[in-house]
């Protein structure tokens, strides 16, 4: 049973939605950080990234980063950029649009323990140097501000609540700089708040589809209040975590391609010859995208393959059976030695958004061999989720990215 609970949530004052709202705190680095806050003082990725307020001097997770981050929050409620919604909690729609595509969620919180207990499903570990930012982030402003991606199996009466809300007038509507369009709607009425509620209680299962790392600390953050309160009920809101939680069947998984640098040694024929007794290879049009599972396209010396798995590269694992691990299993590990893809600077990940041309691109600059993969089905992550493994890494790419500012949770009431 999910406990998914309704909240009031600080939100952008009504027409400040599009300056506010930025992509998530990890899609950049601080140089270009620093670029876009100068550029959009009002973007929440001024609070995300609070060392953009300081000089280059100033270290990324200095104390005073933090500190200026909670000095924001407050600042910008005092004067009125975010408003607390009133009344009894409720939920809240949030649709993007992409490529005439779209997606709607319910923002929620999400429980710890529902974490903690095996309820919210995770698909990949996380490391704990990249949960501390975060930690420090939620700790020291007393607020959740990026929400995590959730995922549930298809929901017929939430299908048919979230259709009813929709027909309505959204609180917001607008269109980012890339494209994507954002509409929120509030849930306020009673009878739909309960149904919505229920609807998740009887649910055995959530899935962490994007940001795991903002998801356990949240959840760190949360016990760490526990231990500062011993008389704690579960009822206070540093229970409970910021999410958007989404129908399986309406998201999109892109693929994430590989580039590796170069041939471990091989010459270009022992390499071909190496990857002929692995899969079937012929040759490709250009910018081959793999149609179906357990194809791949390979780009090396400036022209694609199509390359198809032997029948004892795959298998029926939740795990081994992915298109990821069976590239990495049959090519990436045994042939050109990459052993563990976490950690081997040999090898490098390029996001679908990017498209193929970036792979020719990184062949002609750093890299000697590119593989363009097909996309992991969210019914493999709920499947890999389910039977308590890991995916390998970089298996899944969302879009579109969920936008931060939009939706603030505050944990001390």
């Amino acid at each position: 049973m999910a406990d998914v609970r309704p909240f009031n949530a600080y939100r952008p004052k009504k027409g400040m939605e599009s300056v506010i709202a930025a992509l998530p705190y990890d899609v950049y680095n601080r140089a270009e950080s620093v670029e876009i806050v100068k550029a959009n003082p009002e973007s929440f990725l001024a609070i995300d990234r609070a060392e953009t307020q300081f000089s280059d001097d100033v270290d990324t997770y200095d104390d005073r980063v933090y500190a200026k981050a909670a000095a924001m929050i407050r600042e910008r409620i005092e004067d009125g950029r975010f408003v607390q919604d009133e009344g009894d909690p409720g939920y809240y729609l949030y649709e993007l649009t992409m490529d005439g595509r779209s997606q709607t969620g319910i923002v929620a919180c999400a429980s710890i323990d529902d974490y903690i207990n095996g309820v919210i499903k995770k698909h990949e570990n996380t490391r704990a140097d990249k949960e501390v930012d975060r930690i420090r982030h939620v700790d020291t402003t007393g607020f959740q501000t990026g929400p995590i991606f959730l995922a549930y199996r298809k929901n017929n009466l939430l299908k048919a609540i979230i259709a009813s809300v929709k027909k309505g007038d959204p609180d917001c509507d607008f269109t980012s700089d890339d494209g994507i369009r954002h509409r929120v709607f509030s849930i306020k009425d009673p009878e739909k708040v309960e149904a919505i509620r229920l609807a998740f209680s009887d649910m055995d299962a959530l899935y962490i589809a994007d940001g795991h790392h903002r998801c356990a600390s949240a959840v760190k953050v949360g016990l760490k209040r526990r231990e500062e309160n011993p008389g704690y009920t579960g009822k206070e809101e540093f229970n409970y975590f910021l999410s958007v939680i989404f129908p399986g069947d309406e998201l999109k998984i892109m693929d994430y391609n590989r580039v590796v640098k170069d041939l471990n040694g091989l010459s270009e024929v022992q390499f071909f010859n190496e990857v002929i007794a692995r899969f079937e290879v012929c040759d490709a049009k250009k910018l081959y995208s793999p149609e179906d599972k357990g194809l791949f396209g390979m780009y090396i010396s400036g022209k694609w393959y199509k390359l198809r798995a032997h029948h004892d590269l795959k298998s029926d694992d939740p795990v081994d059976g992915l298109d990821v691990s069976v590239l990495q299993n049959g090519l990436l590990g045994p042939v050109l030695g990459i052993g563990d893809p976490r950690t081997d600077k040999r090898i490098d990940f390029v996001g679908g958004i990017r498209g193929l041309k970036e792979l020719e691109k990184r062949c002609s600059e750093d890299m000697q061999v590119a593989f363009s993969m097909f996309p992991t089905s969210i019914d493999e992550l709920f499947n890999v989720a389910d039977a308590g493994l890991l995916m390998p890494p970089k298996s899944t790419w969302f879009e579109p990215k969920l936008r931060s500012g939009l939706f603030l949770h505050k944990i001390d009431l």
